[in-house]
């Protein structure tokens, strides 16, 4: 799944989806399954053989809303918890006991899953920081496009920002989507001024990729939108670099900035969007209620072929 060449209308999420199911079912822990939307997304994707259900929360519950909705999971084992808040700490807990290598949002609040999720003691948090990427299929775009971080991380400092890239970073090498991705750390201008902050982050994220400090990628920043994504625009403002005009990672300063251009490249631009959460014992995958069926397979393929990826890079215990 190497960069795509040519901006065919939501042709990449198609790639993306054929590489997962050449790859084994991944194991994946479901949490709290219980309307239409996550139930359905949960059995097209076993159907698919991208993943191996284990579904966590209210079994009666569950099982209704398949009944109801002519969804089969007569194969799925259901562990049975009371409520939403329950399903979550059990899905963790089973994580932790080797059960699954993924974990998947039902129909909770991503809140709830990740109080869970970053519990200090019983948790999933590893020394990297948790962080989300939507991973887009816009259809005027050649490129797979990265969103980081537009769900999790609100204000993120410095070193904050070194791990959302390197987050980002390793899931599109180790998933399959190419090496060496070019990464665009935006702002609202090209240039470094004290009198945006963002863009002092922007100058400093490059150098430390200079030093080693982020790797496997190639950085450039600070980038306006435009400058990122569109070759004439970078060319004329003059910028000469590997990234501009052709980003693959598109690092945004806060969420509120990448919630608004995710948002706006899907309802606007018509772009599919996957969505997963990097940087925890797992790969989780979240999705929205408003995500196509579509979209929804296309995370749990994300998160499936990085998941792979991870295991076949775990040292073999002897």
């Amino acid at each position: 799944m190497s960069s795509e060449s040519s901006g065919t209308a939501h042709t990449k999420y198609d790639r993306l989806i054929a590489a997962a199911k050449a790859v084994p079912p991944v194991p994946t822990i479901v949490v709290h399954p219980c309307d239409e939307t996550s139930l359905r997304g949960v059995v097209d994707s076993a159907q698919a053989d991208i993943i191996k259900p284990l579904l966590v929360g209210p079994e009666a519950k569950i099982k209704a809303t398949a009944s109801k909705h002519g969804l089969d999971i007569a194969g799925f084992e259901i562990v049975d918890e009371p409520h939403s808040e329950a399903a979550a700490a059990k899905g963790v807990e089973l994580i932790h006991a080797a059960r699954g290598e993924m974990l998947m949002k039902g129909s909770l609040h991503t809140d709830e899953l990740m109080r869970s999720v970053t519990a200090k003691s019983v948790g999933l948090r590893t020394d990297r920081r948790i962080s989300h990427v939507f991973v887009m299929d816009v259809p005027a775009y050649a490129d797979t496009l990265f969103i980081t971080d537009a769900a999790i991380n609100i204000f993120p400092d410095l070193d904050g920002k070194r791990d959302i890239i390197q987050n980002a970073i390793d899931l599109y090498t180790q998933a399959g989507f190419g090496t060496l991705p070019r990464v665009a750390i935006l702002s609202a201008v090209e240039t470094v001024t004290s009198k945006i902050p963002s863009t002092i982050e922007a100058a400093a994220l490059c150098k430390m990729a200079d030093r080693g400090q982020i790797t496997g990628g190639v950085l450039d920043g600070p980038l306006a939108f435009d400058n990122a994504i569109d070759v004439e625009a970078a060319r004329i403002k003059g910028i000469k670099s590997e990234v501009a005009g052709r980003a693959q990672i598109l690092v945004v300063p806060d969420l509120e900035a990448g919630n608004m251009l995710a948002k706006n490249l899907a309802y606007f631009a018509k772009a599919d969007s996957a969505g997963i959460v990097l940087g925890a014992r797992v790969p989780i995958v979240l999705t929205s209620r408003a995500d196509s069926p579509r979209a929804r397979m296309a995370s749990c393929a994300v998160a499936a072929l990085y998941a792979d990826a991870r295991r076949r890079r775990a040292p073999a215990v002897a």
